[in-house]
């Protein structure tokens, strides 16, 4: 029975979360592929779905989903689960459109942005513009809903937690000036930014005024 009912308790959980049971799903399904390639295959799929200048240049734009496939800069399991986790909770807390929506709205946009700042650095031949950058990963997302999650949550939260992931991420650009590192400061500023707009603050209002019930005492 106890088998059962832990069958019967993930599939309410996925029925719950549909996007992030799909999303990580794909992700461990790319994973497990690209294991199973040689290293040559593994960097050709990496390099093809790159979402950097030249490919966005050529049309493309295909590429600033499919990059986000690929889990890249830490240890596998570990980066799955952590889009697991946030982006479930998004999706818990929000709903499927508006979880997948913030994930969605801090790649795509991070993406674009730090992008096209190479491309205007390459139109004014200011060096160092990387047009054919290794691009892939689950990072903005992921900073965004976390910033997001952050942004909605109670005082202490938004004011420790926001600081000590902005300090961690500003540090580790200072560090290594990576572009990687910019994208995740502006993943981290569009998740402030969602956590604004009404779409996601009412959505956050009505399921804490459903927390506590009318009446019951705090």
């Amino acid at each position: 029975m106890s088998a059962q009912r832990t069958v019967g308790r993930s599939v309410a959980l996925a029925r719950r979360l549909p996007a992030t049971t799909t999303y990580v799903a794909l992700l461990l399904a790319t994973a497990a592929w690209l294991a199973s390639q040689p290293l040559r295959e593994q960097a050709r799929f990496i390099r093809h779905n790159s979402s950097n200048v030249h490919h966005l240049e050529v049309g493309k734009w295909w590429t600033l989903l499919t990059s986000g496939l690929v889990v890249d800069g830490v240890p596998v399991l570990l980066g799955i689960a952590a889009v697991a986790a946030a982006l479930g909770l998004a999706e818990w807390r929000w709903g499927t459109l508006r979880g997948m929506g913030t994930f969605l709205f801090g790649h795509v946009v991070a993406t674009l942005l730090t992008e096209g700042a190479m491309w205007l650095m390459r139109l004014v031949h200011v060096p160092g513009a990387l047009t054919r950058a290794r691009d892939v990963g689950i990072s903005y997302g992921l900073v965004a809903t976390v910033a997001c999650l952050l942004a909605l949550s109670g005082r202490r939260a938004r004011l420790y937690g926001l600081s000590a992931l902005t300090a961690l991420l500003a540090l580790a650009w200072v560090i290594d000036h990576e572009l990687a590192d910019a994208g995740h400061l502006v993943a981290l500023a569009l998740g402030v930014i969602a956590s604004r707009s009404r779409w996601l603050r009412d959505r956050t209002t009505a399921g804490q005024g459903r927390a506590v019930p009318t009446g019951t005492a705090p």
